[in-house]
C-alpha cells in the first residue's frame, strides 16, 4: 500500500488497498465473513465519511452502508445537494462482527493500517466520523454528544466533523432530526478546513497560487472552485 500522488494515483491506491482488504486474515472477523467491505466513492473527494463496520446486507454485498442505515445516509446527502458518488465512504473495520455487535479494540487496530491508507490516498479536507467507534478514532476521549455537528481538529491535525451513526436514528427517532441539522452544517464545515489548510500551505506554494490568480483573475471561477467536492492531489 504505498503512497501516490494525483487523481490517477489516489485511484491505483485505493484500488490496491481494496484488493489487499478483500484478501485480509489479520484478525478473526475474517473467518466468518462472506465479504470483506473496503469501502468505495470518488477518489478525487474531499470529504471521507468512516462508520463503524459492516452489516448483514454490507457483508453480503462487499458494499459499504446499504442497508437501512445507508438508505438514511442517501437521503442526509441529498439534503445538501450530495451523493454517494461525491464523497468516499468507508468503515473503521471491514468486515462484519458477529450479530452487528461492537468491533474490538483488537479488531480495530488489525484494520487501523487500511483506513491510514486510505486517508493517505484522499488527503481529505473533512473526515466525517459516523458513530462513537469512528469519533474515536480521531477524537479519543471526546462524546459524541457534545462534538456532532462542530468541525474539530485532531492530535494529528485532521479535520474532523463528528455525526451520529445513522443507525443510530433507526432506533431513536429524536437522533433524525439531529443528523440532518448537522450534516447541513458540514459544506461551510468543509470550506473552513479547506481555508484553514490554505493557509497553513508552505509561504512558496501560497506565492505561486497567488501569480497564477494574477494572470487569470476569475472570481467566479474561484468561487466554483470553492464549493465543489472534488480536489487535485
Amino acid at each position: 500500500m504505498d503512497d501516490a500522488s494525483g487523481p490517477a494515483g489516489s485511484a491505483t491506491a485505493l484500488a490496491e488497498i481494496a484488493d489487499t482488504v478483500r484478501s485480509c486474515t489479520r484478525c478473526p472477523l475474517s473467518a466468518g465473513r462472506s465479504h470483506a467491505v473496503p469501502g468505495e466513492g470518488n477518489d478525487m473527494s474531499d470529504v471521507l465519511l468512516v462508520g463503524e463496520g459492516p452489516g448483514a446486507r454490507e457483508d453480503r454485498t462487499g458494499r459499504p452502508f446499504v442497508g437501512p442505515a445507508g438508505e438514511l445516509l442517501s437521503e442526509l446527502l441529498a439534503a445538501i445537494g450530495w451523493t454517494r458518488a461525491d464523497v468516499f465512504i468507508t468503515n473503521v473495520v471491514k468486515c462484519r462482527p458477529p450479530a452487528n455487535r461492537d468491533p474490538e479494540p483488537e479488531e480495530k487496530a488489525a484494520c487501523a493500517p487500511y483506513l491510514d491508507a486510505q486517508e493517505r490516498a484522499l488527503q481529505p479536507a473533512v473526515v466525517v466520523t459516523l458513530g462513537r467507534h469512528s469519533l474515536q478514532r480521531y477524537l479519543p476521549g471526546a462524546r459524541i454528544g457534545g462534538a456532532h455537528g462542530q468541525l474539530r481538529r485532531s492530535f494529528t491535525g485532521q479535520h474532523v466533523f463528528p455525526m451520529y451513526h445513522p443507525a443510530a436514528a433507526l432506533h431513536q427517532a429524536s437522533l433524525r432530526e439531529t443528523l440532518f441539522r448537522d450534516i447541513r452544517g458540514l459544506p461551510a464545515a468543509l470550506l473552513d478546513a479547506r481555508r484553514a489548510l490554505a493557509e497553513e500551505r508552505p509561504a512558496s506554494v501560497q506565492a505561486q497560487e497567488a501569480v497564477d490568480r494574477e494572470q487569470s483573475p476569475d472570481p467566479a471561477a474561484d468561487e466554483a472552485e470553492q464549493m465543489t467536492l472534488f480536489q487535485e492531489h
